[in-house]
């Protein structure tokens, strides 16, 4: 549910054709099946991961590995945060060494998110790849991180915040600017 502060970037049934866009665009990444693997960021990017995978397992029967990365004792913005973190868990039951590794986000801003991901992921092992696949791309970088795939860029304020809504976690798809 949209409030008066929020615009609507992109509905529900659009963000469906933005998938579509994105699996084409992420696919090829994909080298070897059988040595890729995808791994979505807590929270957005797990269900992200999810419905590319479903996507792909239809298109071209590719039945990728799926883990989550959790990356907050990877922040580096824990000594400044003025709450404990709570932990979600990072679950990946599949060797990364030597995987070409898909890591996918809701919305690329800073790169400090991406870069505490990938710091989770090698203290697993030693990825063959590690390639960016990000729904929206706003902007913003303070660290030299960019989307390997991406679906949609959008200029956007450092003030303003764009909100991925996807109806595993929100009950709706979308996309709105705060």
């Amino acid at each position: 549910m949209t409030t008066q502060r929020e615009q609507v970037i992109v509905t529900g049934e659009e963000l469906d054709a933005l998938l579509e866009y994105l699996a084409d665009r992420a696919a090829a990444l994909v080298g070897d099946p059988e040595r890729t693997a995808l791994v979505g960021i807590r929270t957005r990017g797990v269900p992200l991961a999810q419905r590319l995978a479903q996507r792909w397992q239809t298109r071209y029967g590719w039945q990728l590995p799926i883990g989550a990365v959790d990356i907050t004792l990877y922040r580096d913005d824990l000594d400044i945060a003025p709450r404990w973190p709570v932990l979600k868990g990072t679950e990946i039951e599949f060797p990364v060494d030597d995987r070409v590794i898909l890591l996918v986000d809701d919305v690329l801003y800073t790169g400090r998110t991406v870069r505490a991901a990938m710091d989770a992921l090698c203290d697993l092992g030693r990825p063959k790849a590690i390639r960016l696949v990000v729904l929206v791309d706003r902007g913003g970088r303070e660290l030299p991180i960019q989307p390997d795939a991406v679906a949609l860029r959008v200029d956007a304020t450092p003030r303003e915040r764009i909100e991925v809504r996807l109806r595993e976690i929100d009950g709706e798809d979308g996309i709105v600017r705060r």
